[in-house]
């Protein structure tokens, strides 16, 4: 999946895209074609960038809703010629959640429109989950049929057929079907569960990697093989050095962290810095400044998993590097260090915000450590983050941090993120929100009485009005 253009943040577009409560607020006083078309355009081309943790769907469905939305387009998409030239998930994922968080609201065209698409759509799979959290036992069976027509009844179409039903992510259609009072229906799902449960067991018991008893050297060399085919093995490998390795064997470590190959340099510096070994800190350093671009970022990535004070005092001295080593003591200052080390940690989420963007990878953790460390001075960098990332996760680690250094959070941002399209930055906004504002209190009313909305996000609205405004 390519990566999408996120219009800028100033638009409806872009701040659908987001999924930033302002898009809702914003499309509801805009014309309603207008919205409209920028709805559709984000269900039918995901915006987010990593489309399988993001949330959009509910955000979306909720505004199909407010805008009694039609959804020809929607079916134009599931239902086009491209459907069966790119059977990509991504393609129609966010679509048929939406129609799932439809369904559940009771739109009777989005229930049926599942139910087309999971009978001939690529992506069937997906529709058929969203039908077995909403769908009736009816709706279900009559999809049996269509369902058992794509696997051929052969021996290929057969075992294709026990690795899906092994592999469902809603295995109640297939518990139906297995009861279904059509023998042949009945029957050939029946055998699908014995041939994939089967199957499971056997993958169970079949080893793989190395084993207890293993050499130090053998477990490198089974590292290094992993680099070889592509695969990064050194984690595992590090792990198994655990079991293999004992203190004899340190030395032969030490040497493979210094000047080993890729694989056994990787694993060894894991190893070693997982211990809290004495050396491990300079190997470390000197990975960085000689290692290739895997060994960089495995010496990096075993700093950052370093919990002791020496690992700390470390990145105290390493945080104004100009390098990857000065990144990772920016992150573990953020995480691990004290109030003395706020300048140091404010210092790297401005660099980078200015060398990276708003969308850097290391804000994640900045931002984070920005409101644990309580800088209050990093409030205009972190309103900066969350108007403008395209990642929903960060905005809403933005907003945590501001809710804890920024003193206008609660009559500002938190007001539109009762309308964020992430549940965790809903509940940030429940317990923040001045309920002066009328718009919240609505808001928090409808949050209450919404079967659909998180248990988390009810709790935190319970905390701020009484039951009898619930009930309103």
């Amino acid at each position: 999946m390519f990566d999408p253009v996120i219009a800028p943040s100033g638009t409806l577009l872009g701040l659908l895209q987001r999924g930033r409560g302002d898009g809702t607020l914003h499309a509801l006083t805009a014309p309603r074609p207008e919205a409209l078309a920028a709805l559709n355009h984000c269900v039918l081309r995901d915006p987010r960038h990593d489309w399988q943790v993001e949330n959009r769907s509910l955000y979306y469905a909720r505004l199909y809703l407010d805008l009694n939305g039609e959804l020809d387009e929607v079916e134009a998409h599931l239902f086009c010629a491209e459907d069966v030239l790119d059977t990509d998930e991504s393609r129609t994922g966010l679509a048929l959640a939406v129609l799932g968080h439809l369904a559940s609201y009771g739109r009777r065209d989005a229930l049926e429109l599942l139910r087309r698409y999971a009978a001939h759509g690529s992506n069937w799979a997906w529709a058929l989950d969203e039908l077995a959290l909403r769908d009736d036992d009816a709706g279900l069976r009559a999809l049996a049929a269509p369902v058992l027509a794509r696997f051929p009844a052969d021996p290929e179409g057969d075992a294709e057929l026990a690795a899906t039903v092994r592999d469902a992510f809603e295995p109640r259609p297939w518990r139906l079907w297995a009861e279904d009072p059509r023998e042949s229906v009945a029957t050939r799902v029946r055998a699908a569960h014995e041939t994939g449960s089967f199957d499971r067991w056997q993958r169970q018991m079949r080893p793989s990697g190395p084993r207890p008893g293993w050499s130090v050297q053998a477990v490198f060399e089974w590292a290094q093989q992993g680099i070889d085919r592509g695969a990064a093995l050194h984690v595992p490998a590090a792990r198994c050095l655990t079991a293999v390795a004992g203190p004899e064997d340190r030395a032969e470590i030490v040497r493979a962290a210094k000047d080993g190959g890729d694989g056994a340099r990787c694993t060894a510096l894991r190893y070693l810095a997982d211990g809290n070994d004495p050396e491990a800190l300079d190997l470390i350093e000197g990975a960085v400044a000689t290692g290739s671009t895997l060994v960089v970022d495995a010496a990096v990535d075993a700093f950052e998993r370093m919990r002791s004070l020496a690992a700390v005092d470390r990145a105290r001295g390493w945080a104004r590097r100009p390098d990857a080593l000065g990144a990772a003591a920016g992150r573990v200052l953020a995480c691990r260090g004290g109030v003395q080390d706020r300048d140091l940690v404010l210092a790297a989420l401005r660099e980078a915000v200015r060398g990276e963007g708003p969308d850097a990878p290391t804000l994640w953790t900045l931002v984070d450590g920005t409101g644990r460390l309580g800088i209050a001075c990093a409030a205009p960098v972190l309103r900066h983050v969350y108007r403008e990332t395209a990642s929903s996760h960060l905005r809403g680690r933005a907003a945590r941090a501001l809710a804890a250094t920024d003193p206008s959070f609660a009559t500002g941002f938190a007001v539109e993120c009762l309308w964020d399209c992430e549940e965790t930055t809903r509940e940030i906004a429940a317990r923040h929100a001045e309920t002066g504002d009328t718009r919240v209190v609505e808001r928090l009313r409808r949050l209450a009485a919404d079967p659909a909305e998180e248990d988390e996000v009810q709790t935190a609205v319970r905390s701020r009005i009484g039951p009898e405004e619930t009930a309103v």
